[in-house]
């Protein structure tokens, strides 16, 4: 199974946010574990770094390593800055991006039954649609599944625009 699209908002300041919302059987600490401890995220993204101990206001050194499976390269590393982290619950970064319009993604991660919902949003800069983003996060979303499930990553052609 993969990630539905994203659902689309429009935020108070009139920008419009991409939202992805996944449900994990795994425990909010597991789930929370895996998007921000920098050996649990390379599995399904890439990692980080920091010659401090991260924190709000501060940067980590981020390696994308997930394109690999895709085709791609590793990406030179990108500083990130941290901008919100409230532990096992919301992780808000901001990532530079080629055209100096840097990515804002929010991570809230929530109890739901036994397991977790991960609600994973991006503010999408001018001139970005949601189709621009939309397969790259679903299947990194469900690469984030199969490395909470142990089970082997998807396929990148599956999500691949035609």
């Amino acid at each position: 199974m993969t990630t539905p699209p994203a659902d689309t908002r429009t935020d108070p300041d009139g920008t419009t946010t991409a939202v992805w919302r996944r449900e994990y059987p795994d425990p909010v600490e597991d789930v929370w574990a895996a998007i921000t401890e920098s050996e649990r995220l390379g599995r399904w993204i890439g990692t980080w770094t920091s010659e401090t101990e991260p924190r709000v206001g501060g940067t980590v050194s981020f390696t994308l390593t997930g394109e690999v499976d895709a085709g791609g390269e590793v990406d030179e590393p990108a500083d990130v800055r941290i901008l919100a982290c409230e532990p096992p619950r919301h992780l808000r970064v901001e990532f530079p991006a080629p055209d100096d319009q840097a990515w804002l993604l929010d991570l809230a991660v929530e109890p739901h039954g036994t397991g977790a919902v991960l609600v994973f949003a991006q503010r999408l800069v001018d001139g970005m649609k949601v189709e621009d983003v939309d397969a790259g996060w679903r299947w990194y979303l469900d690469r984030l599944g199969a490395s909470l499930a142990g089970t082997p990553m998807p396929d990148w052609s599956a999500y691949a625009p035609a």
